[in-house]
């Protein structure tokens, strides 16, 4: 481990093969709507509650109850009557919903949408790696498995990591993991020397500044607002680096009526909704001008009306890393209001 940053060799595998995924063959405008009504009428009748993470595909952020980010996604299912909560995001998040809320069923429309992110940390090497380093302070950022969160001391979100850090032990080396570019950024913004695990979002890593530098041109004062897991030569470009939470505040403050938007493709759905006055332009790759996460967008509608029928796959964990794990979010939520 080392502040040198450099893209985990899990990294490469497959990062590009994902962008532009042709997930499944597209819906007539009749069947879109009869699935759309389905899954409601089964969601009141199963009393459960529909999350959407914000890079889901858009007719499934149109049926959900909240739209946010994961953990933002979790707290407002726990203050919910609902005895089922269907997540609509990737594997961590669900793990997620689930320690927040241990006595609710919570279901994931597809078990297989893993994280590239949180894959590159795993909890069998972190556990070798406190073991060399038993002093050593852990900061996980949420996009992590459930047992890496367990190993914890404290969780972050893109939206607080830098005051976490700031109120990390003085006395203690520090490791900020999975994320290589937002724990490079929370040191630059911060001053605290951390460690940094080598580990990044394929999404995020393949925005390049040789193509936001090429869209800036095609569109001259449009602001750029990115996210903070993008590589720092693409930050370095940017006029604002914050949370996809943090994008509408900027997007919808911000006087220029068009914005480009360095995260993942599905967020600018949720943008255009809620900001309809304004034009959204999502950032390049080199080799796209799109960027979707092919984890993200494993969920369809099909499967979201077939996990409400059957009320699986269900997300199941131990209950002692449930509780271990539940630890360092909750020193995050009192971190958070200090």
């Amino acid at each position: 481990m080392s502040t040198q940053t450099s893209p985990s060799p899990s990294l490469s595998l497959g990062a590009t093969t994902v962008d532009c995924l042709n997930v499944r063959p597209g819906i007539p405008p009749q069947e879109l709507s009869r699935l759309q009504t389905s899954i409601l009428n089964l969601k009141k009748q199963k009393n459960a509650v529909i999350l959407a993470h914000n890079y889901q595909l858009p007719e499934i952020q149109d049926v959900a109850d909240f739209v946010g980010d994961s953990l933002g996604l979790s707290y407002q299912a726990a203050k919910t009557t609902a005895n089922t909560i269907v997540f609509c995001g990737v594997h961590f998040m669900a793990e997620t919903a689930k320690i927040i809320n241990p006595s609710k069923k919570v279901l994931l429309p597809d078990l297989n949408a893993e994280c590239s992110l949180s894959d590159t940390c795993p909890a069998e090497e972190l556990a070798e790696y406190k073991r060399r380093h038993p002093d050593v302070y852990v900061i996980a950022y949420i996009n992590c498995s459930a047992k890496v969160k367990a190993q914890a001391d404290i969780i972050c979100t893109s939206g607080n990591s830098l005051k976490i850090a700031r109120q990390a032990p003085e006395d203690r080396p520090i490791v900020f993991l999975p994320d290589e570019n937002l724990g490079q950024w929370t040191m630059e913004k911060t001053g605290r020397q951390m460690d940094i695990w080598h580990g990044a979002c394929h999404v995020h890593f393949i925005f390049t500044s040789e193509s936001l530098q090429r869209l800036k041109m095609k569109h001259p004062g449009a602001p750029v607002v990115a996210h903070p897991e993008c590589t720092r030569a693409v930050r370095l470009l940017a006029d604002h680096v914050c949370s996809t939470e943090a994008m509408l505040k900027f997007c919808r403050e911000h006087p220029s009526t068009t914005i480009i938007v360095a995260t993942e493709s599905g967020m600018m759905h949720r943008l255009r909704k809620e900001i309809p006055g304004k034009t959204f332009i999502p950032a390049p790759t080199n080799s796209c001008s799109c960027n979707d996460c092919g984890f993200m967008k494993m969920n369809t509608l099909e499967k979201v009306e077939h996990c409400l029928e059957t009320l699986t796959p269900e997300i199941s964990l131990d209950p002692e890393i449930q509780r271990l794990a539940f630890v360092p979010i909750q020193r995050m939520l009192e971190a958070s209001k200090a």
